[in-house]
């Protein structure tokens, strides 16, 4: 993400993560769907399961996060480690976001 700015990155990161979380849930869902599982309790665990995988993809891998903070400490650009905390964090949220989504749309939280 070093080709754009650090705003349009933002708002690329949270949607990646987003849409990450959400097509890969869903897509699970229906491939749960045509093996006869329940679609809707499959799309609730692999929400939960695809969290993590959602932000690495958000944040382009692990390694330019790593290279950028390995930067910001030893050539004591604080700037660049604090755009990479945000990044991530911005990942974070999109993939929060599209868990609740799941969490809102399936239910499978609620006990009866």
């Amino acid at each position: 993400m070093k080709d754009i700015g650090f705003f349009p990155a933002f708002i690329e990161s949270y949607f990646i993560a987003l849409g990450v979380l959400l097509g890969g849930a869903l897509i699970g869902g229906i491939a749960s769907f045509l093996t006869g599982q329940p679609p809707l309790t499959a799309v609730y665990r692999l929400s939960s399961a695809l969290r993590i995988w959602a932000i690495v993809a958000a944040i382009g891998g692990t390694f330019d996060t790593v290279y950028s903070f390995e930067k910001g400490l030893f050539n004591a650009e604080t700037k660049d480690i604090f755009k990479q905390i945000l990044l991530i964090l911005s990942a974070l949220g999109g993939a929060q976001t599209g868990a609740l989504l799941i969490n809102w749309l399936t239910q499978e939280h609620i006990s009866s």
